[in-house]
């Protein structure tokens, strides 16, 4: 087996093997569809068929829901792979089709949004106040100067105001990046630079956990290590004061309430830039998703219709996320606006003020869909199902998982406590990259099986494959790739298409996307997802780079060189795990070093990086190549058995490790 093959094989101790224990629970097939719920589906069984006839007809109804301002001439132009352009030469706004149409077809009075802040104030948002706020915000931009093709850095809260920006910007063809408001100022400023934004939306602070958070100090520092910001918008959240540099700072309540709610949109190029987001890769560097207009709003509309069986007119939608990931951008912001939905949006986090807030949102505002994380229900589970006992969940109808693999038991918890055992479960895959659901149950077609997501989309083409990329056998192991371009694709890494092909397309050959994932085909054939098998980390559904971790560690001056791992965590799904060798100088001082080092981290990356265990050692194994073998040192971080040592150029530090483990220390 190659170095590579060594590093990258997806481990089989992964996979759902506590179905057996877990079978007296399962219905034999699966749990069906209700037969209620089947009744009434958007979509049945039919739907793979015909979209296996005809694929691009089948994209191409589902963007007929859209509103076009003209017509595409093709649905797809795959003649230079791996760059994608869909609905060519077809025009519309995406903001249009979020909020306008609505107002127009006479839903003005429709619930937007139900938003609730951690502390207790709420606010309801009809269409048409939407529309009136986004025309507002688009009014305030293009006097900021902000054009067509402009970037705008939105580092915000979990409020309203968040979503006028993005739609603001969708608006008047400016391209939104938004930068999840736990980053540091360091990682902001990267960002910033990056994408070369002008202009930076933010807010003094939000609620998280009972206390302001702030983030107007955070884009202060990040501006002193960029140039070109000339100007800085600020929504007043948290009343508490902040520097103010005058000619930069603009308040939003004076600036953006003074503007006019007339606002004359203008249609867009299909493949006209509508956001970047960055994620984390396996270098340094974060990665600038592209993704674009016409395809991606067709598929992520779709597929939250489709998907979570929306009914527009009776349904209260929650995705809990932040707008800040690209959960919140497709189905917190687009594709639920898009479908004229009813959403809850929160700011807070599950346990303030106190462990049952979630399920007091539930019963109060009669939610019909739930969309949450593995991480998030098994914190809801150690925290004991008399929780949510105590409310009444009645009002659900329909549950997502999304983020990471969700095992069988937390599966199973879900559909019984939060469910009530009549709830079907859509445990979907997808990834910032691919912009929406690609593979999934659809509930009122699937039998359902806890922990898998099964099968792909309809119009989705998806396979697993072995190491040369042949299609495996049921049961076996291998590697997830999509085979056919999809809508809602990434069309690039912004301003880097070499490293777009490389990273993402050149593994299998031209075509094919490998996903970075490993997975399982079950006797069924359905898809086992079994997580990540580069060096990127999946800690509570944020993806987090180990190379960025282990630059931010020997950023300090007392580390020579580091080596980070992803863990099992039966909280977080991944915990980061440092191994961290000294400089010659540098005096291992316990427990206050690692304290030391973990701050540093926060400060450099965030508090989402902050490592679960630091462990101080005097040697890396290495391959004789000089590789870091990080298999091995996530056998030691799950205590597990180790591997095959033999291409290391000196076994003997595995035990030296080893010898150390029961030292580590734990986050404080």
């Amino acid at each position: 087996m190659s170095e590579t093959t060594d590093e990258q094989t997806p481990s089989s101790e992964q996979s759902p093997s506590s179905e057996q224990s877990l079978s007296s629970r399962v219905p034999a097939g699966g749990f069906p569809p209700p037969t209620d719920f089947a009744a009434t589906a958007n979509v049945g069984p039919e739907v793979y068929e015909r979209a296996a006839a005809d694929r691009l007809g089948f994209w191409a109804e589902a963007a007929a829901r859209l509103d076009w301002a003209e017509p595409w001439t093709e649905v797809l132009d795959w003649s230079n792979p791996p760059f994608a352009k869909w609905f060519v030469g077809g025009k519309l706004n995406v903001a249009v089709n979020c909020v306008d149409r609505h107002v127009d077809a006479g839903h003005g009075e429709k619930v937007a949004y139900h938003w609730i802040g951690e502390p207790g104030d709420t606010r309801t948002i009809t269409y048409a106040q939407l529309k009136d706020e986004v025309c507002r915000t688009a009014n305030a931009l293009t006097s900021l100067g902000v054009t067509a093709g402009d970037r705008v850095a939105i580092y915000m809260p979990m409020i309203p105001e968040t979503v006028f920006a993005m739609l603001a910007c969708a608006r008047i063809g400016a391209v939104h990046m938004v930068v999840f408001g736990g980053f540091s100022p360091e990682a902001l400023a990267s960002r910033i630079s990056d994408a070369d934004a002008e202009v930076v939306i933010t807010a003094d602070g939000g609620y998280r956990r009972g206390a302001p958070s702030a983030l107007k100090p955070n884009v202060d520092e990040a501006l002193t290590k960029v140039e070109g910001v000339r100007s800085v918008l600020v929504v007043k959240r948290t009343e508490t004061d902040v520097e103010w540099t005058e000619g930069r700072d603009v308040w939003w309540h004076e600036l953006v309430a003074s503007q006019s709610t007339e606002h004359e949109a203008q249609a867009f190029d299909a493949e006209h830039p509508l956001y970047i987001m960055y994620t984390s890769g396996t270098t340094a560097k974060p990665k600038g998703i592209l993704h674009t207009t016409g395809g991606y709003l067709t598929q992520i509309a779709y597929t939250h219709w489709a998907t979570f069986d929306l009914k527009p007119d009776t349904d209260v939608f929650w995705t809990a996320a932040d707008v800040g990931w690209v959960t919140g951008h497709s189905y917190i912001v687009y594709g639920p606006l898009a479908n004229r939905t009813t959403s809850v949006m929160y700011e807070g986090t599950p346990d303030t003020p106190h462990q049952g807030r979630w399920w007091d949102i539930v019963q109060e505002y009669g939610v019909t869909i739930l969309y949450t994380a593995p991480t998030t229900i098994r914190t809801f589970m150690k925290w004991g199902a008399e929780v949510p006992a105590a409310a009444d969940l009645s009002s659900l109808r329909l549950l997502g998982s999304v983020g990471e693999p969700i095992n069988p038991e937390a599966w199973l918890w879900y559909h019984e406590n939060i469910g009530g055992g009549r709830c079907p479960i859509v445990d979907t895959w997808w990834q910032t990259e691919t912009g929406g659901h690609m593979i999934t149950p659809l509930p009122g077609a699937t039998s359902l099986k806890p922990g898998s997501a099964q099968r792909a989309f309809p119009g989705i083409g998806a396979a697993v494959v072995d190491e040369e990329g042949n299609p495996i056998e049921p049961g076996a192991t291998g590697y997830l790739v999509l085979t056919e371009p999809w809508p809602a694709m990434l069309r690039t890494v912004w301003g880097d298409d070499e490293r777009y092909k490389d990273t993402y397309w050149s593994r299998y050959g031209e075509g094919v996307y490998f996903a970075g994932d490993g997975a399982k085909l079950d006797e069924d054939g359905d898809i086992w997802l079994l997580g990540r098998v580069d060096d990127v980390m999946n800690v509570s559904g944020h993806r987090i780079s180990t190379t960025e971790v282990e630059s931010a560690l020997v950023s300090h001056p007392t580390v020579a060189e580091a080596a980070v791992v992803g863990a099992t965590d039966p909280t977080t799904g991944q915990g980061i795990v440092a191994f961290v060798i000294l400089r010659g100088d540098a005096v291992d001082s316990g427990e206050d070093l690692v304290k030391v080092l973990r701050q540093h981290v926060r400060k450099e990356i965030g508090p989402i990086a902050s490592p679960r265990q630091i462990m101080v050692v005097a040697e890396l194994p290495k391959t004789r190549s000089g590789k870091i073998m990080r298999r091995l040192l996530r056998d030691i971080a799950e205590n597990r058995e180790l591997g095959d040592v033999s291409t290391l150029t000196d076994s003997s530090v595995m035990d030296l490790i080893s010898a150390k483990l029961p030292a580590t220390s734990s986050e404080d």
